[in-house]
């Protein structure tokens, strides 16, 4: 039920159960996360969510380890939108996901990561893909900076939340939301582009973003008229241009040598 939430709006509809009231995805756009939030490794190890920041953006998942079936579905998602990418974790950008139940042990983080690393197939994963735990003030810290309500059904122990994932920029600013279960390796492209400012990425990406915006409501990317309708109209000048160019010059050539019109 908490997959079919709305994600990009704040309020929720009438009539959920008591349980979903308090979750969903607000978006953080421009805000930074709190990069000095004390989290765990799969190790064990004491990091800082900074620690995970600095030279490339960062792909940030919220799920927990025992989840019996979204958090799967979610990281499945950023597996195979992950393996269409010629970009790969660990060398482009970094994928950091975060247990949003406290009680979750390193233990079931490394776990989880043998088994998604597995799935992602590509040399270097290891190092470029986190799966960490934290307290709950921790945790609550960095959620609450991306928007991500999440809240604990008392009868089942299970956690209440929707579906998606965030891109951060190198400094840790928010700076796109990706909704659902299925992600487009297109879209996350290019978001990984405009978050690392262009630093990967090749010609064609840019031109693409000449023609294609991120809609924030929809976390997707669209086609730009306004853009398309310029660079139109540029190519028409331009080979209006030409065109007159060429013609005096060939009128120029048709004028006998040393004659007057």
């Amino acid at each position: 039920a908490a997959a079919m939430l709305s994600p990009a709006a704040s309020a929720q509809p009438a009539g959920l159960p008591p349980q979903l009231e308090d979750v969903g995805i607000d978006q953080r756009l421009g805000e930074t996360l709190p990069l000095d939030a004390a989290l765990r490794d799969e190790q064990g190890r004491e990091v800082r969510l900074g620690d995970f920041f600095g030279e490339d953006p960062v792909l940030l998942v919220f799920a927990y380890y025992r989840c019996p079936m979204l958090c799967t579905l979610v990281l499945n998602g950023v597996v195979r939108a992950a393996r269409a990418l010629e970009f790969e974790a660990g060398r482009e950008y970094r994928i950091v996901t975060i247990s949003i139940d406290p009680s979750e042990t390193p233990d079931l983080a490394r776990a989880k990561k043998e088994e998604t690393v597995r799935a992602y197939g590509r040399s270097g994963a290891a190092a470029g893909w986190s799966f960490l735990t934290g307290d709950a003030e921790a945790v609550r810290a960095v959620t609450a900076a991306a928007g991500f309500r999440y809240a604990r059904d008392e009868q089942t122990g299970e956690w209440a939340h929707a579906s998606g994932i965030i891109l951060a920029t190198p400094e840790g600013r928010l700076s796109h939301y990706f909704y659902g279960v299925e992600y487009a390796p297109r879209d996350l492209r290019l978001g990984l582009v405009e978050a690392s400012r262009r630093a990967i990425g090749d010609t064609v990406d840019t031109l693409l973003l000449f023609c294609f915006h991120y809609d924030p409501a929809t976390g997707k990317y669209g086609l730009a008229i306004l853009s398309l309708l310029r660079a139109a109209g540029a190519a028409t000048a331009l080979g209006l241009a030409g065109f007159i160019a060429l013609m005096l010059r060939r009128e120029r050539r048709a004028v006998p040598a040393g004659g007057r019109a």
